[in-house]
């Protein structure tokens, strides 16, 4: 009996890959969001939340997450770009087969989620996406909104990042495990507005690559700004989560209640507001 070859999978180059897919891979971390806001909602409230909002959603990822959890959870996504939630609904949707009934995504500005998108239990706001609004009272409105769409016993969790590195104009290269490496380019950084300019890119084996396929503008916000504000939109117990150290200068992904930061080169928060 002769073995069956198995197919040669073919290398990915900048002309086969697909960015939303890249991004997906380098940057995202679905189940580690949802295994942190899950256990946490839980541990406040005693009970399990149902109706999750993702925030600036792009692709869906980690709203469908949500839904493979348990069979009573529900989730929508909210997003501007239409290109990326037709990608969402194909790739991360689509394939939940039944599921994929409990899941909504909608193209909607984010400060005007509508009814059909409130009483929810959970909203998030990951990869700093709400950095985008750079004004203070543009993202107070936005707080404000988002308690506003919460269910009494609701829960907004986000995240932010920071660091003596945050403000460097750098570029960093991880290698991503599926053959390509993560280029992250933190292009210029105003110090009188806290205004920043980051570029995602990728590199591939054969030398060619994706430049600047993905870029933001916007504020860097501090911790003491963001859980400032937060309080100041009517939320109360706000608190933050550190992450742990892995022993070699890198997160371990255990994130933990702290009310004391350690300075560094850089460090991520999840923080949790509650209704």
């Amino acid at each position: 009996m002769t073995r069956r070859k198995r197919p040669v999978q073919p290398k990915l180059t900048a002309r086969t890959a697909d960015r939303y897919k890249l991004y997906e891979l380098a940057v995202q971390s679905p189940d580690a969001e949802i295994d942190f806001v899950d256990a946490t909602y839980r541990k406040i409230r005693g009970k399990p939340a149902t109706l999750l909002r993702e925030d600036f959603c792009a692709s869906g990822a980690t709203a469908c997450e949500w839904v493979k959890r348990r069979a009573t959870n529900r989730s929508i996504g909210l997003d501007l770009d239409a290109a990326v939630l037709r990608w969402g609904d194909a790739n991360n949707r689509a394939p939940l087969g039944t599921a994929a009934e409990r899941v909504t995504l909608l193209k909607r500005n984010v400060l005007e989620p509508g009814s059909d998108a409130s009483g929810v239990d959970i909203v998030l706001s990951m990869n700093f996406s709400y950095w985008l609004f750079q004004e203070r009272e543009l993202l107070l409105t936005y707080f404000r909104t988002v308690r506003k769409s919460l269910a009494p016993s609701g829960i907004y969790f986000l995240d932010a990042y920071g660091g003596w590195e945050s403000t460097k104009v750098m570029t960093e290269r991880r290698r991503i495990k599926g053959g390509f490496t993560y280029v992250w380019e933190q292009s210029s950084f105003d110090p009188m507005t806290n205004e920043q300019v980051c570029h995602i890119g990728f590199a591939f084996p054969d030398k060619t690559s994706i430049k600047r396929a993905f870029s933001y503008r916007w504020r860097l916000w501090t911790i003491p700004d963001i859980t400032e504000m937060l309080s100041t939109a009517g939320f109360s117990n706000v608190t933050v989560y550190w992450e742990g150290d892995d022993g070699k200068g890198g997160g371990n992904g255990v994130f933990k209640p702290r009310k004391k930061g350690e300075d560094g080169p850089s460090f991520i928060v999840y923080i949790s507001a509650e209704k």
